[in-house]
């Protein structure tokens, strides 16, 4: 996906101009310079065209060390930006940190946009022409809180971006390994290309980037992307583990497949599953690995007691396949590509309407959903409406009287009928008046 990142100054509205775009409350809105002190990501849909965007922190170029962690945040964010998108405030007049920042971004070489921020009287439109002495030639003036001049905004950021068709998907399998850090994930890169690639290292962290490789498995291309151990926010110390943390969350979010790798000397911590929890959320195959299974004396003791380890910790996520191996000794290490491949063709498939329907008819007729109220759901029909996840759905005569028991009823039916293994599956429900 294109990366536009927001700079500016403190107080000129760039987290107010995230959340209108992102479409939810991630950035702190408060009216004090300086609230936003790290990058924040997000992803922003426009007329079914898809974009990364970096909230940064207000730059205010002085000398102390809060102020250089801030200039550290926003290099990365620039870096890694296609576009940046220069705030200022449309209130004020252009300040000499302002100036600063112009000539910073002058130096980068990337594309810029400078907005003109809380322009809330249309009558004073001509006011942003003092805006072109920044010397960049697109200038747009909008407000946040009014929503005023989004639209062409968003117009000019998406002009370039082109929509995926199904065939495009369709491709290419793209997976990556997630997990803390120190799991492995360098070397299980390296087990599974047969070659030294990446850095290995028993220091927790030596992976910064996200680092993609293509290459092939029985005749077919796919692309693997390596990503920095994830650790939790509380522990992130460096600025520079913030950076592959955003990476990380990037990597799950341009992948099809994401490979939890757990150290198997450790056993299974509760970030594990946070991390987890990160892949489900943006509806992406699952595959959980269980590394340096070399390290464990009894293997078929060892198993049965991580197998229910797992059905126990992981009750979120009981559709994911589970691989032991040891990225070390190589041992176990063809049981990973198969799965992830199943998980991938799962994760695209498509199922004819009438073998839908005649599953959920027959699911309806062995098991009715509960009255509420002396009313009962009734099913009219169902469609797969898309993939990549797989989703569903139900035309119903009030959606409202669906109980979250009976939709995992209705889910487990449908797993249960066609092989969903590894990915997630989502139900809708729509009252057929409003279809």
């Amino acid at each position: 996906m294109k990366t536009v990142c927001l700079i500016g100054r403190p107080n000129t509205g760039k987290s107010s101009l995230f959340n209108r775009f992102v479409g939810e409350t991630k950035s702190i809105i408060y009216d004090m310079p300086g609230i936003t002190r790290d990058r924040i990501y997000g992803e922003v849909t426009y007329k079914e065209k898809k974009f990364s965007l970096i909230d940064t922190g207000g730059l205010e170029l002085g000398e102390e060390n809060f102020q250089k962690d801030i200039l550290l945040q926003a290099t990365f964010a620039i870096e890694e930006a296609d576009l940046i998108l220069f705030v200022v405030d449309g209130k004020t007049e252009l300040t000499a940190s302002d100036y600063k920042i112009r000539d910073y971004l002058a130096k980068s070489q990337k594309e810029v946009i400078v907005v003109v921020n809380k322009m809330d009287n249309p009558t004073k439109k001509e006011e942003i022409y003092a805006f072109y002495e920044l010397g960049f030639e697109k200038i747009y003036g909008v407000s946040a809180t009014h929503k005023i001049g989004l639209k062409e905004l968003l117009e000019e950021i998406t002009k370039d971006i082109t929509t995926q068709t199904k065939e495009e998907k369709e491709k290419i399998c793209k997976f990556c390994l997630i997990g803390r850090p120190n799991v492995g994930k360098s070397s299980l890169v390296n087990a599974i290309l047969n070659k030294e690639r990446a850095i290995v290292s028993d220091i927790a962290g030596t992976t910064r980037d996200a680092i993609d490789t293509t290459f092939t498995y029985h005749g077919k291309d796919y692309i693997m992307i390596d990503t920095a151990g994830m650790r939790k926010k509380g522990k992130i110390y460096e600025s520079v583990e913030k950076y592959s943390l955003l990476r990380s969350l990037k990597a799950i979010e341009k992948s099809d497949v994401c490979i939890l790798v757990i150290d198997a000397s450790e056993g299974i911590k509760e970030h594990d599953k946070h991390i987890a929890g990160m892949a489900i959320e943006t509806g992406k195959a699952l595959v959980i690995c269980i590394n340096k299974w070399d390290l464990v004396e009894d293997k078929n003791a060892g198993l049965k007691e991580w197998q229910e380890k797992i059905k126990y910790e992981f009750q979120f996520a009981t559709y994911a396949k589970v691989c032991f191996l040891s990225a070390k000794t190589k041992k176990r290490i063809s049981t990973l590509m198969p799965e992830i491949i199943s998980a991938y063709e799962n994760y695209q498939k498509t199922i004819s309407t009438s073998l839908l329907n005649d599953v959920i008819q027959d699911a309806t007729f062995l098991h009715e959903a509960p009255s509420y109220k002396g009313r009962r759901l009734k099913i009219y029909f169902v469609k797969q409406e898309d993939s990549y996840p797989p989703k569903f759905v139900f035309s119903v005569n009030d959606k409202k009287l669906i109980h979250f028991s009976y939709e995992r009823y209705l889910e487990n039916k449908l797993r249960e009928n066609f092989d969903f293994t590894g990915t997630p599956i989502i139900l809708k429900f729509k009252n057929k008046k409003e279809e």
